[in-house]
C-alpha cells in the first residue's frame, strides 16, 4: 500500500517542504553543507586566476554548492549549474550528486541523455585543458608522451567517463527500481481493492444463500405444519361435535386426530434431521461461502428425494375426506415419473389449496385436477362455497399460504395464478415444466 501524508504525520515524519520524510531533508541539508564547503574551498583558486577578491570566490563558492539542496526538486537546475561552473573547476560533489539525482527523477529519458551528455562534454573539455597545462608546465616530460597526441585526450576522456558514468547508471537503477515498487504497490493496493469486493459479494451471496434457505425450511414447515395441524383441528371439532351422539364415530375420529399428530411429528422429525445432518461445521471466522452453498445445495437434495411425490395426492385428498371434506381427484393423461423439485412442488400447491379449503370454507366441495401434459404438469385446486350449515371451526391464517405457493411454483419457471370463482369459491392453478428438470424414476 502506498504511504499516504496522514500515514506518514502518524509515524512521525511530516512533511518538509518537498521532502516526502525527515531523514530526506537530513540528508539533502547535509550534502549542501559539504558541497558549500568545497564550492568555497574552491572559490579561492577561481578568485586568483579570476583576479577577484578572496571573499567574492568564496562567497560564489557557497551560493553555488548550495544549490545541491534543490536536487530533489529541480534536478535540472543542479546540473545546469555543475555545467556553468565547470570551467571555474568547482562543484565536483555538486556535478556527481546531480547526475545521480537527475537520472533517479521522474524526467524525460531524453532531457536526462542531453544533460548528461553536455556535463560530460564539459568535464571532458576542462580535464583536457588543465591535463595540457600541467603538461606544460613540466620542464622535462617522459620521452614516449606526445601532449598534442592521443596522451591527453583518452586520459581525459577515460576520467570524464569514470566520474560520470557511475552517478548515471546508478541513478537509472534506482529510478527503475523505484518506479517498479511504486508500480507493485499500486498494483498490491487494486489488488486488496479487488479482494475486498470479492469478500463482500461473497458474503452477499452467502448472506443471499442463508435467507433463500431459510425461506425454503420455513415454507416446508408451514406446508408440513399447517396441513396437519388443520386436519387435526377440523377433527378435533367433529369429535367434539359427535361425543355424545356417536362415541363409535368420535372413537375413529380420535385415531384420525392421533395419526395426523404421528405424521406431523415424523415429516418434521425427518426435515431437522436433514438440516442436522447437513448443516455447515461452526468456525471463529466466517464461513466461505462454498460450504454454505454444498450444504443448502445438499439439504434440499436430500429434502427433494425423501419428500412427498404426486403418488401421495390421492391419500392427501382422502385425508380431507376423513376430516368430512368432499374431495373429488380428476387425473388427466397418463402418469409418468417427474424430477423430485417438480412432484414435490406439486403435491405442495395440491396441499395448502386443500389446506386453504379447510380454513376458509368449510363444507365446500372441492375438485382436484391433474394434468400430465407434453413437457409440463398442471394442477388445479376449485372450490365452491362454504357450506353454511357446517361451523367454521376458527382456523388461524398467517397469509403466507398463496404466497409460499407462487414462490415455488415461479422458482422452478412456472406459471401460478389463484382468485375467486363466478360461483363464489376459490380456484388455485399452477403450471411446471418438466423438460428442464433431470427425470428420477422411483422405484
Amino acid at each position: 500500500m502506498t504511504t499516504t501524508g496522514a500515514d506518514r504525520d502518524a509515524e512521525g515524519v511530516g512533511t518538509w517542504w518537498w521532502w516526502g520524510r525527515r531523514r530526506s531533508a537530513v540528508l539533502d541539508i547535509g550534502l549542501a553543507l559539504v558541497s558549500a564547503l568545497e564550492c568555497a574551498v574552491e572559490g579561492i583558486g577561481f578568485a586568483d586566476k579570476a583576479s577577484l577578491p578572496v571573499p567574492v570566490g568564496v562567497l560564489f563558492g557557497l551560493i553555488v554548492g548550495s544549490t545541491l539542496l534543490f536536487r530533489r526538486r529541480w534536478p535540472i537546475a543542479v546540473v545546469l549549474v555543475s555545467i556553468a561552473v565547470a570551467p571555474a573547476e568547482m562543484g565536483f560533489l555538486m556535478g556527481i550528486v546531480g547526475l545521480y539525482s537527475l537520472a533517479a527523477s521522474d524526467v524525460p529519458r531524453r532531457i536526462t541523455a542531453v544533460l548528461a551528455g553536455m556535463s560530460t562534454l564539459a568535464v571532458f573539455v576542462v580535464t583536457v585543458v588543465q591535463m595540457r597545462q600541467d603538461v606544460a608546465q613540466v620542464d622535462e616530460g617522459p620521452p614516449d608522451i606526445d601532449p598534442s597526441g592521443w596522451y591527453v585526450p583518452s586520459v581525459a576522456l577515460f576520467m570524464t567517463l569514470g566520474l560520470n558514468a557511475p552517478p548515471v547508471l546508478f541513478g537509472l537503477y534506482i529510478g527503475a527500481r523505484r518506479r517498479l515498487m511504486e508500480s507493485l504497490r499500486e498494483r498490491a493496493d487494486s489488488l486488496e481493492q479487488e479482494l475486498s469486493l470479492l469478500a463482500d459479494r461473497a458474503e452477499q451471496r452467502a448472506q443471499w444463500a442463508r435467507q433463500e434457505e431459510r425461506t425454503r425450511i420455513a415454507r416446508e414447515m408451514h406446508d408440513v405444519v399447517a396441513h396437519r395441524v388443520s386436519l387435526m383441528v377440523v377433527h378435533a371439532a367433529a369429535l367434539q361435535a359427535v361425543a355424545l351422539k356417536d362415541p363409535q364415530k368420535a372413537v375413529k375420529n380420535a385415531a384420525l386426530v392421533g395419526d395426523m399428530g404421528r405424521q406431523a411429528l415424523t415429516e418434521l422429525r425427518e426435515m431437522l434431521g436433514v438440516l442436522r445432518e447437513e448443516r455447515v461445521p461452526a468456525a471463529p471466522s466466517v464461513v466461505p461461502l462454498a460450504a454454505v452453498g454444498r450444504a443448502a445445495a445438499a439439504a434440499a437434495e436430500a429434502a427433494a428425494e425423501d419428500g412427498p411425490c404426486l403418488d401421495a395426492v390421492e391419500a392427501l385428498c382422502e385425508q380431507s375426506r376423513l376430516a368430512g371434506a368432499v374431495v373429488e381427484l380428476v387425473v388427466i393423461g397418463e402418469a409418468r415419473p417427474y424430477a423430485p423439485e417438480v412432484e414435490r412442488t406439486a403435491y405442495r400447491v395440491v396441499q395448502e389449496a386443500l389446506t386453504n379449503v379447510h380454513k376458509h370454507a368449510a363444507g365446500a366441495k372441492v375438485v382436484v385436477r391433474l394434468a400430465h401434459r407434453g413437457g409440463e404438469v398442471a394442477m388445479q385446486v376449485e372450490n365452491g362455497p362454504s357450506d353454511a350449515a357446517v361451523a367454521d371451526v376458527g382456523l388461524p391464517s398467517g397469509g403466507n399460504g398463496l404466497v409460499g405457493m407462487r414462490e415455488r411454483v415461479l422458482r422452478l419457471g412456472g406459471v401460478f395464478v389463484s382468485g375467486p370463482t363466478d360461483p363464489g369459491g376459490f380456484k388455485v392453478s399452477a403450471v411446471l415444466p418438466t423438460g428442464e428438470w433431470p427425470v428420477l424414476s422411483r422405484p
